[in-house]
C-alpha cells in the first residue's frame, strides 16, 4: 500500500541538520517507505517542500533528492472532493488549508494513509475517511 508523505515528514528528512531522536524515528520509517517503494507525493507537496529555500545549491540539492519520485496524478474530481470536505471539517469548527484537504482528497482516492506531523490531519481524520500513517518503530 502506498503512503502519501506531507511536507513536514520530507522537511524533516530532507532539510534537518540535527534531528532529535523523535525526528530521526521520522526519518527511518520514510527510508522504509521509500526502499519500499511506497512513500509518493503530489505536486503541491512537492512545490512546498522547495518553497522558501533562498540558497540556490540547497534547492537544487533537494529537487534532486525528490526527482525520483513521480507526483499521484490529481484530477477534477480531487479538486470538488477537496472543496467538499473543506466545507465539511468548516461546518464542525475545523479549519484547514486547501492544500491539507487536497491531499486528504486524492489520499482518499487512492486509499493511502497519510505520513504528517502536522496535527491538523488529526483534526481532519475525526471527520473525514483518511488515515493517518505510524511510524512502525518508537
Amino acid at each position: 500500500m502506498i503512503v502519501l508523505v506531507d511536507t513536514t515528514v520530507w522537511s524533516i528528512a530532507l532539510r534537518r541538520k540535527r534531528p532529535t531522536p523523535q525526528e530521526r524515528l521520522l526519518i527511518e520509517e520514510l527510508a522504509e517507505l521509500i526502499t519500499e517503494f511506497r512513500a509518493v507525493l503530489i505536486g503541491p507537496i512537492r512545490q512546498e517542500i522547495l518553497s522558501g529555500i533562498p540558497d540556490p545549491a540547497q534547492f537544487e540539492s533537494i529537487r534532486q533528492h525528490l526527482s525520483p519520485f513521480e507526483d499521484l496524478p490529481i484530477v477534477a474530481a480531487d479538486y470538488e472532493e477537496a472543496a467538499h470536505l473543506f466545507n465539511t471539517c468548516r461546518r464542525k469548527g475545523v479549519q484547514g488549508s486547501h492544500i491539507d484537504f487536497l491531499i486528504c482528497a486524492v489520499a482518499m482516492r487512492h486509499s493511502a494513509p497519510v505520513f504528517t506531523t502536522d496535527n491538523d490531519f488529526l483534526n481532519y481524520a475525526r471527520h473525514l475517511d483518511i488515515e493517518l500513517h505510524q511510524p512502525r518503530k518508537g
